[in-house]
């Protein structure tokens, strides 16, 4: 069987593929136009982030049984387009899960702790220590939304905190376990000091986190996103930290990430979280470490020997 790697993707995955009798045609420079009439000969298709798999691409692709998305997240893949045909979608959540557990515990820290402030003001020679007092992880309640392979990473980094660990999620529920505790989004927004968003985008979740989601808290947050930029509404974070409401925000995604094509009011939201001293802006890396980048093909390969049975 044949499988299309259209993205850069680790070497590690070739002799993977090939002890399951895959053979892998790597064309990481290969446009979105030409995608289309190459996938005529090909048994799969693996993806990262190069482009959205529609059902326009599959036209030709009368071989094909499965896509496999090399990352987090399948939202640049149209799952009822493949479900039409018959093709399985494959991900590989599971090997960036505790990459993103760790660094959505870095941020956290940093965060509470004004690490990010204080390393800009020691390298301008401004020594402010009382300036720069933080507040403790231990004791404090911990709201994750979205409980997934990426949610349960980061209850059990937090779980050595003495944190108190709230969980949601609105589409399984039955996942919730300890070290978290079962709430509904009321429990958690009247609870929580901390809030860390772990869901997937989807239209559905589209600006999750609005205006009414910040109003509903009953004390002031530190607020998380690693998950989808298209999950926040910006300007509803940037009016919360103005009015201190959110204490301060890391977020690891952002709505428009391609930072040269921002819209006027998505320039004006970007501007002020930039200059902003409690706001930590990382360039969505949560899960990009060197040990995932292997984990992400252990996890793509063992699924598609799974499903072809080989």
């Amino acid at each position: 069987m044949r499988i299309l790697i259209i993205d850069e993707i680790h070497p590690s995955i070739f002799p993977m593929l090939e002890s399951i009798g895959m053979e892998a045609d790597y064309r990481p420079k290969i446009t979105p136009a030409d995608v289309c009439e190459a996938l005529a000969s090909f048994d799969g298709l693996i993806v990262r982030s190069k482009m959205r798999i529609t059902a326009d691409t599959l036209k030709h692709a009368d071989k094909l049984k499965f896509v496999a998305r090399a990352g987090a997240g399948v939202d640049n893949i149209d799952a009822d387009a493949l479900q039409e045909r018959n093709i399985a979608l494959i991900g590989a959540n599971e090997g960036n899960r505790q990459a993103v557990g760790e660094f959505a515990l870095g941020l956290l820290i940093s965060l509470m702790r004004n690490v990010v402030r204080g390393d800009i003001e020691v390298r301008n020679k401004v020594w402010l220590r009382e300036e720069n007092r933080g507040e403790e992880l231990s004791g404090k309640t911990v709201g994750i939304i979205g409980y997934g392979n990426m949610g349960q990473s980061f209850a059990k980094v937090l779980s050595s905190f003495g944190c108190r660990i709230l969980a949601y999620d609105r589409y399984a529920p039955e996942k919730v376990a300890a070290p978290a505790e079962a709430v509904m989004l009321e429990e958690l927004q009247q609870k929580a000091d901390v809030v860390s968003l772990h869901i997937p985008y989807i239209h559905e979740n589209l600006n999750f986190a609005d205006d009414a989601f910040f109003a509903g808290f009953q004390k002031p947050i530190w607020f998380l996103n690693t998950s989808r930029g298209d999950v926040a509404d910006l300007a509803a974070v940037v009016e919360h930290l103005k009015a201190k409401s959110i204490k301060g925000a890391a977020l690891d995604v952002l709505e428009n990430e391609k930072l040269n094509t921002l819209t006027e009011k998505q320039l004006q939201n970007f501007q002020y979280l930039a200059q902003a001293s409690n706001v930590i802006l990382t360039p969505h890396i949560a899960g990009w470490t060197h040990e995932s980048y292997i984990k992400i093909n252990e996890v793509l390969v063992e699924k598609i020997r799974s499903l072809l049975k080989v």
